[in-house]
């Protein structure tokens, strides 16, 4: 099979599982669209934190991916599965982590004036959510040794069945079914804890009974801490984890600073911010499955190889992303009729949908090279390019746009300010990233040429 078909045959496996996951807040904000236009701003809040802890943290856990893969690479899996288990104490910190600061969302709420009547409401859902993070980050640990292997099919199969649970579910829990009461938003969120259980249950079950992980002796007796190892895998995860919280919290804050326009700026906002999740989807399934093959050919010792499996997954990338943003300037009328009746609603996430389109062409670039350079083992580096440039120029420019204006330009008043500002952001972060991604690719031996 050529590298091109194996790529291909990997990150369109991913992209189905992540679909799915994706799909889940794609569900409940069609959900809580349709049960009051209150709970889709309620949602945009909340969620908003919610991700932000959960992909911070995330971020670290995936970063263990490249140390993974090229354990499989240099065929040693013995190695690979004392290396999985000390992940569970990292696992075990970051659970205990998450769940604070879920807990305690009141600061971040009042500081960036998150309207009263929505403060109590989404305080409530975190508080939910926060049983639901443990066993979401256990997946995706799981999902990281799965990809590494090669065989992303067991997490996607995974995550289908989780999906055909999770949307029956919301829907039941939020409007009630026979004597059961309606729970609102609440009723998503518990969805979403039962959901999260389930599917490391299965995880679990998988890890002790299926071949594939059979070699890396997974259920070995969990071995004491090895500090050695876990500076090691906090010296790659803690600054990887630190890019994906500023990307992250670009999103909360923008959606905590629009909530000051009103409602239905902050729902059409929710509806913008969630089918820029879903599209980047897309890249993210290839940067995957990509990084995956340059960590396996770097481990395997085979350049070559890997400078053509990176040109392959570049060449992929940018030609979907430009399908699926042309497809999105196209229908982003009906898209947005689709997630909310309110008309006001609707009319403004339509506007948004347009510049979504634009976002995710330089969205799918950057994606891509920060997955290169995590397989090149730099993290440090992007994590400082991704806090000066989106917070420095995408938040901070979008609020200055939004509520006083720059220079010649007038204050917009707008979510829009703030798409616009993060835009022109993550080109320069694009832009950036390929130059370190030339950089160290001169720096590896044998020499291979810059992309």
């Amino acid at each position: 099979m050529s590298e091109k078909s194996i790529i291909f045959k990997h990150a369109l496996t991913v992209l189905v599982g992540q679909l799915a996951v994706v799909s889940f807040g794609v569900a409940d904000t069609v959900i809580a669209g349709r049960y009051d236009p209150q709970a889709l701003a309620i949602l945009s809040v909340s969620a908003a934190i919610y991700i932000t802890v959960y992909v911070a943290l995330l971020g670290i856990v995936q970063a263990l991916l490249p140390i993974f893969a090229e354990l499989h690479g240099a065929k040693n899996h013995a190695q690979l599965g004392v290396v999985f288990r000390q992940s569970l104490y990292l696992w075990m910190g970051l659970t205990l982590l998450g769940g604070v600061l879920l807990l305690s969302p009141q600061f971040l709420l009042q500081w960036t004036g998150v309207p009263i009547h929505l403060q109590a409401q989404s305080t409530t859902y975190l508080s939910i959510l926060a049983l639901a993070l443990p066993p979401a980050l256990f997946f995706r640990l799981f999902s990281s040794l799965s990809q590494s292997l090669g065989k992303p099919k067991l997490v996607t199969a995974i995550q289908l069945m989780a999906l055909l649970l999770k949307i029956p579910l919301s829907i039941a829990l939020t409007f009630g079914f026979s004597s059961w009461p309606a729970m609102g938003l609440t009723g998503c969120a518990l969805a979403t804890v039962i959901v999260n259980f389930s599917m490391m249950a299965i995880a679990l079950w998988l890890l002790k009974n299926n071949g594939t992980y059979s070699a890396c002796a997974i259920w070995q007796p969990l071995e004491k801490p090895n500090t050695k190892q876990l500076l090691s895998m906090c010296r790659l995860g803690l600054p990887n984890g630190l890019s994906v919280t500023v990307e992250v919290t670009s999103f909360t804050l923008m959606a905590l600073f629009i909530s000051r326009l009103g409602d239905t700026a902050a729902a059409s906002h929710q509806v913008a911010t969630n089918m820029a999740a879903l599209l980047y989807m897309f890249p993210l399934s290839f940067s995957i499955a990509i990084s995956a093959r340059i960590s396996y050919w770097k481990g395997a010792a085979q350049f070559e190889q890997m400078k053509q499996a990176m040109r392959i997954g570049f060449q992929i990338t940018m030609v979907v992303a430009f399908c699926l943003s042309s497809l999105l300037w196209l229908f982003h009328e009906p898209l947005a009729n689709l997630y909310s009746k309110d008309g006001a609603v609707a009319k403004m996430a339509a506007q948004l949908l347009i510049l979504i389109g634009f976002y995710h062409l330089v969205d799918a670039l950057q994606t891509l090279c920060f997955f290169v350079l995590r397989s090149f083992k730099v993290t440090l580096a992007p994590a400082f390019v991704y806090s000066f440039v989106l917070w420095g120029v995408g938040l901070a420019g979008g609020f200055q746009l939004a509520y006083h204006g720059i220079g010649p330009f007038p204050a917009m008043a707008s979510a829009a300010a703030f798409w616009l500002m993060s835009i022109f952001g993550l080109v320069l972060v694009a832009v950036s990233l390929m130059w370190l991604i030339r950089y160290h690719m001169k720096q590896l031996t044998p020499p291979v040429n810059a992309i």
